[in-house]
């Protein structure tokens, strides 16, 4: 009952699409205020959505990243099916901030053997200076999304997935360069969030998500504009798998070592302190936050 209580409401909310845009210098106001940059005046956008992650972990390999800092989704959706993310307009579409590598260039890197004495002497200088790494998720195709799926997780075996992210995550620091990634938009990392029960292959283990609770802020209940706030929501995935780093070596540190040699040697170091690659099974993306969607009539209906 409450599933088709809240579908028709949300509906509703939807209805009108075909609402005439507002000048582009005018922005969304009052609870609408958090859709300033959804693609608004795009007819094929039919919503507005915000998805905001305070917490959780992206486990790669033997390392885990924890998410300290907000990670924010945004643009507009078609509706609450299957429907690209139209990228948001004067922001990033995904805004995630780097974050700290747990050890630093010793918690991913050890000096190899075979390393020429030039990077070992180069590796530990910067080691004794600047130890820390950051690593920064970055999209490199367009993010998919059902937040029907996420709202109402399906039990019937159909596809459960709320977000299909496909990313690459950038580490940073002196020695490692700056085209140091796990992942390319050949080879991404492909990660399909759903807010119910995973099925990977092992080693790992289902684990669940939770749509969270829901509460709807009417502005105008004649017409049926309305945010639908969505807190305390957890989405998972732990079935992707995660390809080798590449391109990692600072060649703007001098060394006498040739570009293709450095990168072989330092993503070799990379990837054999972290685990990578990484088959499907053995990494997890545990993401944990708030969403909020409107229809576009009803931000349309707010903007000054």
């Amino acid at each position: 009952m409450f599933k088709t209580t809240l579908s028709v409401a949300f509906a509703t909310a939807l209805a009108g699409i075909a609402v005439t845009s507002a000048a582009s210098a005018a922005v969304p106001t009052g609870p609408y205020a958090i859709f300033k940059y959804c693609p608004y005046n795009n007819p094929q956008v039919g919503a507005c959505v915000v998805n905001t992650t305070t917490s959780g972990t992206l486990a790669m390999g033997a390392t885990t990243l924890p998410i300290t800092q907000p990670i924010v989704l945004q643009g507009g959706v078609i509706d609450t099916g299957p429907s690209p993310l139209y990228d948001a307009v004067g922001a990033a579409t995904l805004s995630a901030p780097a974050a700290k590598v747990p050890g630093g260039l010793l918690g991913i890197t050890n000096p190899l053997p075979e390393w020429p004495l030039p990077l070992w002497v180069a590796f530990w200088n910067i080691v004794g200076t600047v130890n820390d790494v950051t690593a920064t998720m970055e999209p490199v195709d367009t993010i998919q999304t059902n937040f029907g799926n996420a709202l109402f997780p399906p039990d019937d075996g159909s596809d459960p997935t709320a977000a299909t992210l496909k990313v690459r995550v950038r580490l940073q620091n002196p020695f490692l360069g700056n085209s140091c990634y796990i992942g390319s938009a050949q080879n991404p990392i492909t990660i399909k969030l759903q807010t119910g029960t995973t099925q990977p292959p092992l080693p790992n283990l289902p684990i669940s998500g939770n749509p969270g609770s829901y509460d709807f802020e009417t502005t105008d209940p004649d017409n049926g504009y309305s945010v639908l706030h969505i807190s305390d929501n957890t989405l998972v995935d732990n079935s992707f798998a995660v390809p080798a780093a590449k391109g990692c070596g600072n060649i703007a540190l001098g060394l006498p070592i040739i570009t293709q040699l450095l990168d072989t040697l330092v993503s070799g170091a990379v990837n054999l302190k972290v685990g990578l690659p990484s088959a499907s099974g053995k990494n997890t993306a545990i993401m944990s936050g708030k969403s909020a969607i409107a229809g576009t009539p009803s931000v349309l209906s707010s903007v000054q």
